[in-house]
């Protein structure tokens, strides 16, 4: 990246590292109800009916958790003077002026497929204002004003911001060639909230116990792999596999749960004995380790015919381990 662009395109990156590093490293599995209640309905309507993958972070909460609150006090203090940087140049403060987003890919590649629909507030002046003074062009694409970084010397990879839906303060954000998409799969109806399987799997995995949980993800498994280039032992011995989901709520802790749907109940029954092998060697491994063995005590894996499901918990003092396991320190 050249630093004529560096500004412009850190929006997509800081809102990219608060939403899914954050969130969705929790990624964990629910209950049914009908994804048409949930906040992101809206947002649906710009993923491609033929995304392979569609994914959800509630930032606000995550956020606002113990969890984050706890590993930003562990941070170094040059990267709080990062954000406030972020913040002067555009705008945006991270830890307050983002709700939640979408992302998606589309074609199993997000270097040509990949952008994210993001609501919260955002300053479209200042960030049209900034685009333009380091180089950026101001389009319309069918009645939504778009901000595209300059074109790379190879002409590929230009980044896009687009303005949805400025009353409701919803942008989005990434490759353009995929953000024109998302804008054509609203404007035509075609999107994924006409995916019947997909939105199916969505809606299993958005809500538990009576509420949504705070990041989920969901992908046609065949198509990533495929795209994946995955090394020739390691694909041969793996089960064919359909669909993942993974989704949860992180707070002080994280309890969840790991889902994927093979081709047939051959394939499945295959995985289970897969994972009911490295679930005994956690177990061993961890033997010698209190704390390791509460986690691996919560695995439990589940589901029958073609589905397999692995649910855990991550309790909130292993987690307070994890910015001193990472070696981040004041």
């Amino acid at each position: 990246m050249t630093k004529k662009t560096r500004y412009f395109m850190a929006g997509s990156a800081a809102v990219l590292t608060a939403g899914l590093v954050t969130g969705l490293v929790a990624y964990t599995v629910g209950g049914f109800q009908p994804v048409s209640a949930a906040p992101v309905a809206n947002e649906l309507r710009y993923v491609p009916a033929d995304a392979s993958v569609v994914a959800y972070a509630d930032v606000r909460s995550i956020m606002d958790s113990q969890f984050r609150q706890q590993l930003k006090a562990a941070m170094p203090t040059e990267s709080q003077h990062g954000q406030e940087e972020f913040y002067r140049e555009t705008g945006i403060n991270i830890e307050t002026d983002i709700d939640y987003i979408v992302a998606a890919v589309t074609g199993g590649n997000p270097q040509t497929g990949g952008f994210l629909v993001a609501r919260g507030r955002f300053n479209a002046s200042q960030l049209e204002a900034l685009a333009l003074q380091h180089g950026g062009v101001v389009e319309d694409y069918k009645g939504k004003k778009i901000v595209s970084s300059p074109v790379n010397a190879e002409n590929q990879g230009q980044f896009t911001l687009a303005f949805l839906e400025p009353d409701l303060g919803l942008v989005a954000m990434g490759v353009k060639s995929a953000v024109q998409k998302a804008i054509d799969a609203a404007m035509t109806s075609q999107s994924v909230v006409g995916n019947n399987e997909m939105m199916d799997v969505i809606g299993e995995v958005s809500y538990s116990n009576g509420q949504m949980n705070n990041a989920w993800a969901v992908g046609r498994f065949d198509v990533i792999a495929s795209q994946a280039s995955l090394p020739t032992e390691i694909a041969q011995r793996m089960p064919p596999i359909k669909w993942f989901a993974a989704a949860g709520h992180i707070n002080g802790g994280i309890s969840g749960m790991l889902r994927a749907e093979a081709n047939d109940e051959h394939a499945a029954d295959l995985l289970r004995r897969q994972i009911s092998g490295l679930l005994a060697l956690g177990e061993m491994v961890a033997g010698t380790d209190p704390k390791a063995a509460v986690f691996t005590k919560s695995l439990q894996m589940s589901g029958s015919g073609k589905t397999v499901a692995l649910s855990f918990t991550v309790p909130a003092e292993l987690l307070q381990l994890l910015p001193q396991a990472a070696g981040v320190t004041k």
